[in-house]
């Protein structure tokens, strides 16, 4: 069960800086190649999961949230490569 605090401390830190720091760890924030969207990836538990910065330019509502300036990341399961959790302006929903 993933912690929802968690989450939205991960999405909040990747946002506004270089580095994550998750349950002691710390992880850098990188750039994807072709959009250039912060990512990182990280462990909680048994699971590893990649978040990931919204792409304003989607058509979907998250990326229209992320248009109008909100922060949205997507949180993706690595096992499974899907989608789990998504966190707007610090609020995982």
């Amino acid at each position: 069960m993933l912690d929802a605090e968690i989450l939205a401390s991960i999405a909040t830190q990747m946002m506004n800086g270089t580095h994550v720091q998750v349950q002691g760890k710390t992880l850098p924030v990188r750039r994807t190649s072709s959009q250039r969207l912060r990512t990182v990836t990280f462990t909680i538990g048994a699971g590893e999961y990649t978040a990931i910065e919204q792409n304003p330019d989607k058509p979907s509502r998250w990326g229209r949230l992320a248009r109008e300036g909100h922060q949205v990341v997507q949180f993706k399961d690595n096992k499974t490569n899907r989608f789990v959790a998504v966190s707007v302006d610090g609020k995982v929903i």
